[in-house]
This record gives structure tokens, sequence and C-alpha cells, in this order.
């Protein structure tokens, strides 16, 4: 039978830190279409405290998740044991979007891996009923290893390439919902893991990842 906690405690931020993939769900206030991304990284999550979780968003072919945000914040993230042990965990809550030129992404930084090269946000969110389920259905899996794709494409990205994609396709979800601003920062303007201190960025300072 599922559980209903009242707070993220050690042993929920345990399984969290696991799984290697969650499963973030939104969908528009009226109408348009209901949205589920998976996403990878173990070190693009954090929990913040035992209401409130993150996760750093990369760049994408699409901002179906930013764009519901915008207009209505619902949102679900899912966390699924593909292990001998069963397990589903649904956070449901507020999310909102982190831009990476604000004083708050600063801090939030920390947090994450910084060394991915195609960073577009942090999307923050406060976490209103926490429910797991047994998952007996799911398949049990091995992981081979995270895919390294997504940071290789970006990393062939030029500042205009990115900059096409914020005034195309991340302009807008798919049922014409706005998502990122016009001077929504591209991905070279944001430190990163790896560069020198003395790099130039745009306000973005610190130290690296600190431990999940």
């Amino acid at each position: 039978m599922g559980k209903v906690f009242d707070r993220i405690d050690d042993k929920l931020r345990a399984f969290i830190t696991e799984q290697p993939m969650f499963f973030v769900g939104t969908a528009p206030s009226v109408g348009g279409h209901v949205n589920v991304s998976p996403k990878g990284y173990r070190d693009t999550f954090a929990v913040l405290d035992d209401h409130t979780v993150a996760y750093l968003d990369l760049f994408g072919s699409g901002s179906e998740t930013i764009a519901h945000l915008r207009d209505n914040g619902r949102i679900t993230v899912m966390f699924c044991s593909f292990t001998r042990t069963t397990r589903i965990l649904r956070l449901f809550g507020a999310g909102r979007v982190v831009r990476p030129d604000s004083h708050e992404f600063d801090t939030l930084r920390g947090h994450f891996g910084t060394g991915h090269t195609g960073i577009r946000s942090v999307v923050t969110i406060s976490v209103d009923r926490i429910a797991d389920s047994c998952g007996w259905s799911v398949p049990k899996l091995d992981l081979v290893e995270e895919r390294s794709v997504l940071d290789e494409a970006h990393t062939r990205r030029t500042d205009a390439d990115f900059a096409r994609r914020i005034a195309g396709d991340n302009a807008t979800s798919i049922d014409g919902l706005p998502a990122l601003e016009p001077d929504h920062p591209v991905p070279s303007t944001v430190w990163r893991a790896g560069q020198d201190a003395g790099t130039e960025v745009t306000a973005i300072a610190g130290s690296d990842r600190l431990p999940r």
C-alpha cells in the first residue's frame, strides 16, 4: 500500500539520491497538452529542505515545463526504482524558474554539478504532497552508464545557436504559452566547474558544487 509522508526525511532523501533519473509532469491551465519529461544526470537534483527540492534545468529542443510553470506553477516529480526493491515516489507541488543571471541562482548553484555545458535555469519546487506506491509492475533494469550526449552536443553549440533556440523553439510551448524570455542568458555566461577562476561571466561566482 502507498503511504503519504509529512516531509522529505532522511530515508526519502537516500532513496532520491540513489535514483539515476527522474520524471517531471506539468500541464497548462486550460486545454493544451500534458507534458512528461525524463531527466538524467544524478548531480542535477537536490533536496534543499524537508519541503523544497530543485533541479538544474538544461537546454533542450522544447520548453514545456518552463511554459507550464509560468502559466500555473503546478508540477509533479516522480522517482521510480528499477532495482530489485520496487518503489515509486511522487513529489507534488508548486514550481518556479530561476534564471542563471539572478542572485538566487548564485545561491542555488552550489547544490548541483555545474560542469554541464547547457545550463538553462534552476527549477525550484515547494512540495505540498509526498507519496509513494509499490511500483510492482516496473521492470528491473541495470544501469550501464549515464549518457554524455547532451553535454557533448551543448559543447559544440555557439552562442548564436543558443540565441536562435531561445528565440525559437524555447520561446513558447507547443500550445503557444510563453516560455523563455528574449533576453534569457546563453550558457556561456554561466560559470561552470572547470573554468578558469578569472573567466568573465555574468555575475555567477562561488565555489564548485557541494556534496549532495
